[in-house]
């Protein structure tokens, strides 16, 4: 599809980048969001963690899954506003923590990635042999973005239970985005994240004392230092360069064959050029790309209480895949 008309037009705040990147992360309370944990026990002998919220109609056939973002879990506000927002349009949410994300360090060296999406059709499979849904989407934010989006570009065939897909702030090309995430107007974002990642790695040195040195980790300085020491190394790749080229979405974005959605706000600070796939988009009847002038990194305000991309997420969802 073409690239689709936007009308997201927020407060006068909320169309700066970086307020509408911060409020919602510092500010933002959602409540009313009744979650339920299960563990899902992976072939490899580890395990992922689960949080289930429902539909008031206790319906059995809608699911959304989502995937956060980078060093998220299933407790962000993004996660819970956009699993109310879901759960009051009849469907079920099972949120998904990413491997060493649950608040319990994972049985194994390796954790997660951009381009986790054997984890993630591990899951999938899961609910499918084990519940009745028969109307499964994804919705992933940002990192979970591009799991998501990977996932539906590079398996030829996908369940029949998959019926529609979103994208939200999706950083299409990881090495685009990670040079846009290193300008210096991102300071303090490069800055949080690289302090997050070191904790978690210190973590893991503690259970990993022979694959990982405390001076090894001292040293990185970057996120390219981080993947190029322990998320490339860790899950089967050359280095950080290697990581970013075979896990970048752009790539599979021809070969989605389900309607997704990808919404990436036209002043996101952590998104290059080439995380914007108008060409993709213009080529593949099934790829509908809206990119707002604000929104900023998962930030699409709106006063109220519902944020703008969960309205259009429930929407998306209620018109492409077969609800009642």
């Amino acid at each position: 599809m073409p690239v689709v008309p936007s009308e997201y037009n927020p407060p006068f705040l909320f169309k700066n980048s970086h307020f509408s990147t911060i409020y919602p992360n510092l500010l933002r309370k959602v409540k009313a969001v009744v979650q339920t944990r299960k563990r899902i026990e992976l072939e490899d002998g580890d395990f992922i963690d689960v949080d289930w919220s429902f539909a008031p109609d206790k319906n059995d056939k809608n699911l959304v899954v989502l995937i956060h973002g980078l060093e998220g879990n299933a407790q962000r506000q993004y996660i819970l506003g956009l699993a109310k927002n879901l759960n009051d349009h009849h469907w079920n949410v099972a949120a998904i923590n990413l491997r060493n994300c649950s608040g319990q360090v994972n049985r194994y060296y390796r954790s997660y990635n951009a381009g986790v999406s054997d984890d993630l059709h591990e899951v999938i499979h899961h609910i499918i042999n084990t519940y009745s849904y028969t109307n499964i989407t994804l919705c992933g934010f940002s990192l979970g973005g591009n799991i998501a989006l990977k996932y539906l570009g590079e398996k030829q065939v996908l369940p029949t239970e998959i019926k529609a897909a979103v994208g939200i702030s999706v950083p299409c090309d990881l090495y685009d985005s990670l040079t846009a995430i290193n300008k210096s107007y991102n300071y303090i974002y490069q800055k949080r994240f690289l302090l997050n990642l070191k904790h978690k790695l210190y973590e893991r040195q503690k259970k990993f004392p022979n694959q990982i040195s405390v001076e090894d980790i001292k040293a990185c300085d970057s996120l390219i230092d981080i993947d190029n020491l322990y998320t490339s190394k860790a899950h089967g790749y050359k280095d950080a360069m290697d990581y970013y080229t075979k896990c970048s979405c752009l790539q599979f974005l021809p070969n989605i064959k389900i309607p997704t959605l990808l919404l990436n706000a036209k002043n996101d600070s952590f998104l290059g050029d080439k995380c914007y796939p108008i060409k993709e988009a213009n080529k593949n009847a099934n790829l509908f790309l809206e990119i707002p002038d604000y929104g900023g990194h998962v930030g699409f305000y709106l006063p109220g209480g519902t944020y703008y991309h969960e309205n259009k997420v429930s929407s998306f969802l209620n018109t492409h895949a077969n609800t009642p």
